[in-house]
């Protein structure tokens, strides 16, 4: 680390990767010294661009050399245990949501990190999004009386979707894992936990058959937080769709939110609009200030706290977990349940490993 400034190397160079590559470059903390991918015109082309070596081999990337931070956007099919070999060797970790395939693979990622005393921190860009932030700060800040619903929307285009992301052993998941992500991010940031999830998946798939060998492209989540306070995930997957669309929707006694990606609206129980802002930054925007915040994490962790830790996203994978295990049983599942289950097993290995 020289100059304060953290020696980079980001794994995967799909379009989210180089988004994170044209963020991480315009943040003074980071000196970009290498880049990876399976595609070796992508990687000579990145290389070429941001003046860095480029590899088409992530195992030669990483034991080939000692970086600050790796900043990972490869599909954990290809690169897991690589990606324990670089937190083994002291690399700070920021990985694109989500931030592994499953509630198991994630906490082996987050117990490593913490026994090597590194960070393991997921990119959610939604936390660093101003209307998001606004809302935050408005439930914080008690302005909203009585929540007794929350729903939120969730679709995106399913063209430019790799093969691997079909395939759920792959993948982990389908719409849910790798869509909503963000939003069941935010739902999980800012209420507590669910008492019960309960959740009905499916694709297109022609039979019943050949829908257990893909991933889902459709999914309704219900969650009931209490007695008197529930929730719904709608979620979709659609080649015809160019964009995503993120939508959430806080009812309250006397007033409602409506928060998307650049909109913050508050409207009384008629549908009337009391207050709208909109807000003009965009995804680059959002992505570099998580990497600043993730940068001064390590540069100055005692007067900086990281954002989105990989303990913390725990909690996600917990929610996730349930959903599709209720989807298996067709039966409400209790996430607190399972996310004890997964501390008790925490703390086991734990103990064996002193």
């Amino acid at each position: 680390m020289a100059k304060n400034k953290l020696r980079t190397a980001i794994l995967g160079l799909d379009k989210g990767g180089i988004s994170l590559l044209r963020a991480a470059s315009s943040v003074g903390s980071f000196e970009i010294q290498a880049v990876a991918d399976k595609d070796v015109k992508i990687v000579e082309k990145a290389a070429s661009e941001y003046k860095c070596v480029g590899y088409d081999d992530y195992r030669q990337l990483i034991i080939q050399n000692q970086f600050d931070c790796l900043l990972v956007a490869a599909g954990l099919y290809s690169c897991d245990e690589y990606i324990k070999t670089a937190m083994k060797k002291k690399f700070n970790i920021l990985k694109l949501a989500p931030p592994a395939r499953n509630v198991e693979e994630a906490m082996e990622f987050v117990r490593i990190a913490e026994e090597e005393k590194i960070k393991f921190v997921i990119a959610n860009p939604c936390r660093f999004a101003k209307s998001f932030v606004v809302l935050r700060e408005f439930l914080q800040k008690k302005h909203l009386e009585q929540i007794f619903l929350i729903t939120a929307l969730c679709s995106g285009g399913g063209e430019g979707r790799s093969v691997w992301q079909s395939d759920p052993k792959l993948a982990g998941g389908g719409v849910l894992l790798h869509n909503c992500y963000e939003i069941i991010d935010q739902i999980m940031w800012n209420f507590p936990i669910p008492q019960q999830i309960y959740s009905l998946n499916t694709n297109v798939a022609g039979d019943k058959q050949q829908r257990l060998y893909l991933t889902e492209d459709t999914a309704i989540v219900t969650m009931k937080f209490s007695d008197t306070f529930f929730g719904n995930i709608t979620a979709s997957r659609c080649a015809t769709l160019d964009v995503e669309e993120k939508v959430l929707k806080v009812y309250g006694k006397e007033k409602n939110l409506t928060v998307s990606d650049n909109k913050f609206i508050v409207s009384d129980n008629s549908g009337r609009v009391r207050e709208e802002r909109e807000y003009e930054d965009d995804l680059i925007g959002r992505e570099k200030a998580l990497l600043e915040n993730f940068a001064l994490s390590i540069l100055s962790p005692d007067k900086n706290k990281v954002m989105s830790s990989g303990r913390e996203n725990l909690k996600n994978m917990v929610f996730i977990e349930s959903a599709y295990l209720s989807a298996r049983t067709s039966m409400p599942e209790e996430p607190d349940r399972i996310l004890q289950m997964t501390q008790r097993e925490d703390l086991n290995i734990w103990a064996g490993h002193k």
